[in-house]
């Protein structure tokens, strides 16, 4: 009997243990960023995790998540030419972002398009990627399209046909050794096409020539080809390869993404609308 106060103490201590225990359970299960081990599961997926990514890449509010695409895409009629779209008509508050050549590879562009889930399409030269092919193995391993550009930038307009199926479906067989995909956007270097670029494209398995409403300079401006001079839904822009003096890839996206969010737009994937 004397021992019955002692096991009563021993009870009290480990209900109390299992108390405190519940306690810590139920304020870390509270947190909506999740608890120290939350935290640390993120952290070993995702080195660069942080909770607030768009802060990182200078933006001051997450991108608005795109509606969801059209369900199918209109097919297009038997013996029609190719269509060539510079602007998708769409009532979607969307934009869509497009990068050329391929000159730039900034590994911490792989970074911002993966953090901001940026769905962006690459049309790449072969000529200018040289043997940067694997950086774009990892852009599109973390969303980004690739598509066509030609082999070597040729202005094609004006070309016999076999030099133009020979620059574009060169350009299709590099990128599908690379990256085991047959490009279906193809985009003339320059803007540049006649309908004998229509006719080599097809026959090498595009079924759409890409232009661009809005382009964004190496200094970070935007200049309109047609239309009003601000960027509106369903506008495509073309972001080249910057020139060693202007700002960086990154640096320009930002400027593009500020532009977008001003205008109560955000980012769209081309290849859902075409």
């Amino acid at each position: 009997m004397r021992s019955a106060p002692g096991a009563r103490a021993l009870a009290a201590v480990v209900l109390a243990s299992a108390l405190l225990a519940g306690c810590g359970g139920a304020v870390g299960s509270a947190d909506p960023r999740g608890g120290p081990a939350e935290h640390a599961a993120r952290s070993a997926k995702n080195p660069t995790y942080t909770a607030r990514p768009y802060r990182h890449w200078g933006l001051t509010a997450p991108l608005p998540v795109p509606p969801s695409p059209p369900v199918r895409r209109p097919p297009r009629p038997a013996g029609d030419p190719l269509p060539v779209v510079q602007r998708v008509r769409t009532h979607h508050k969307v934009v869509f972002l497009t990068y050329d050549d391929g000159a730039e590879k900034d590994p911490r562009f792989v970074d911002m398009v993966r953090e901001l889930r940026l769905p962006v399409s690459m049309f790449l030269t072969d000529s200018v990627v040289g043997p940067g092919y694997g950086h774009f193995a990892r852009l599109r391993a973390v969303g980004a399209s690739i598509q066509n550009h030609t082999l070597d930038h040729a202005a094609l307009r004006g070309l016999p046909y076999a030099g133009q199926r020979a620059e574009i479906c060169g350009q299709q067989n590099k990128l599908r050794a690379r990256f085991g995909i047959l490009p279906r956007l193809f985009r003339p270097p320059y803007g540049r096409y006649d309908t004998t670029t229509l006719r080599a494209a097809a026959d090498c398995g595009v079924t759409a020539v890409v232009l661009w409403r809005a382009a964004m300079e190496g200094d970070g401006e935007l200049t309109y080809a047609k239309g009003p001079v601000r960027l509106s839904a369903g506008d495509i822009v073309s972001v080249p390869s910057g020139e060693p003096a202007g700002l960086t890839l990154r640096e320009r996206t930002t400027r593009l993404l500020r532009e977008i969010q001003g205008r109560g737009l955000t980012v769209g994937r081309l290849e859902d609308y075409i």
